[in-house]
């Protein structure tokens, strides 16, 4: 959303000068008269009026996790939440988010609430964040929100650390073999080539010679090739259809699909799950949560679910027909809904969904593993045998 700059007067007549986030100048206006202010001018902020090492400069998701930790231990032990910034920023693991609690410490003293003030750093807070942090000032709970997001944050990291550590050996696989293969087709295969070429050579042979020609002479191209490839790839992706597509294939792709679904759903379980528990009504609480799933086609499963709750139906009836969440968990939701214990229930949805998908990614790397050897060795044994075959052929012919 905008930020507005605003001068206005108090009740005691004292000009003040602030910025708050709306998504227009009369919503801007209507806040500050929620404010008991009376405004006097309201114009927007560029973005680029941020500073650029605050808002520009990715936090790691760790830091920010602990942030939210010690923030939520300082409110709960009654530090003011301008000193709780204060103490915060001084003790800061980075230089980046040093300045960006300080940026959130002057917008919050000048009148924003918190979750305004760090909807302005996108790259540090990211905006599922931010709404379970406005829903948690708006309803008092903030300490309770905060130490959630920080275990929401925690778990998350631990996850996707997981999964990264996990293929470091199947990466270092890859690419020890496609160096293999590069060593042996530009400097083997060309001083065998030169004891074969006096000879017909069978087709794989012809195979191999050509490949190695291809990448001794056409390197460059080669590179050229691929580098366009990914460009124009990744700008497909940026358009509207691209990213509906790029979505489907996240849920769909061969092997880590059913994976990427799961580990969607875990969180968007655990942030409604958090939400309910925090008080917040399940229409708010569903449109708050569906950006947690991380993916366009869930985000709007989960919004036509919302407006089917509206609507008066149940919230198991539109997940069903959305054809992404798995039987079993519809089944939990469903007998928790009628037994009005639907917070709890996602949240041990959540824990157990999370437990079987980390035992599903160490399966998947372990046949992964297996697989990529096979797929090299095969490469390497093509190689070995199209090089041998007029070795034996001459060999046989008495040709010497």
């Amino acid at each position: 959303m905008p930020t507005f700059a605003y001068k206005a007067r108090n009740t005691a007549g004292e000009q003040v000068d602030g910025t708050l986030v709306a998504d227009t100048a009369a919503a801007a206006a209507r806040m500050l008269d929620e404010r008991t202010l009376l405004p006097i001018e309201v114009a927007e902020l560029k973005p680029a009026g941020r500073s650029l090492l605050g808002g520009g400069r990715r936090v790691s998701l760790s830091k920010v996790g602990i942030l939210y930790e010690q923030l939520g231990d300082l409110l709960r032990a009654g530090v003011p939440v301008l000193r709780a910034l204060q103490v915060l920023s001084k003790q800061a693991a980075s230089p980046a988010l040093t300045r960006i609690l300080r940026e959130v410490h002057d917008d919050v003293a000048g009148g924003d609430t918190l979750a305004d003030a760090m909807d302005r750093h996108p790259h540090a807070f990211s905006p599922l964040h931010v709404s379970m942090i406005r829903a948690g000032e708006k309803g008092g709970f903030l300490e309770e929100v905060l130490t959630r997001v920080s275990e929401f944050v925690r778990r998350q990291d631990e996850l996707r650390n997981k999964f990264l550590g996990s293929m470091i050996y199947p990466c270092f696989l890859v690419g020890a073999g496609l160096a293999a293969i590069v060593f042996v087709m530009t400097f083997v295969v060309p001083r065998i080539r030169m004891l074969l070429e006096q000879q017909a050579l069978p087709w794989p042979t012809r195979v191999v010679f050509g490949m190695s020609d291809l990448i001794a002479e056409q390197y460059l191209t080669i590179v050229a090739v691929i580098l366009i490839v990914v460009i124009v790839v990744g700008g497909v992706f940026q358009t509207e259809l691209g990213r509906l597509v790029w979505a489907r294939l996240q849920l769909r792709m061969w092997g880590v699909g059913k994976i990427y679904t799961m580990v969607a759903l875990c969180r968007f379980c655990r942030i409604f799950g958090t939400l309910l528990a925090n008080g917040i009504q399940i229409l708010n609480a569903l449109r708050i949560a569906k950006d947690s799933a991380g993916n366009r086609v869930l985000a709007e499963a989960i919004d036509e679910a919302a407006d089917s709750v509206g609507a008066g139906e149940s919230l198991t009836t539109p997940l069903t027909r959305s054809g992404v969440f798995p039987p079993a968990m519809l089944d939990m939701i469903s007998v928790a809904e009628e037994s009005n214990t639907l917070d709890r229930v996602l949240v041990e949805i959540a824990d157990t969904q999370e437990a079987r998908t980390a035992r599903q990614i160490d399966l998947f790397v372990r046949l992964l593993e297996p697989l990529m050897l096979l797929f090299m060795g095969m490469v390497l044994l093509f190689i070995a045998v199209a090089l041998l075959l007029p070795i034996l052929r001459m060999a046989t012919s008495g040709v010497h």
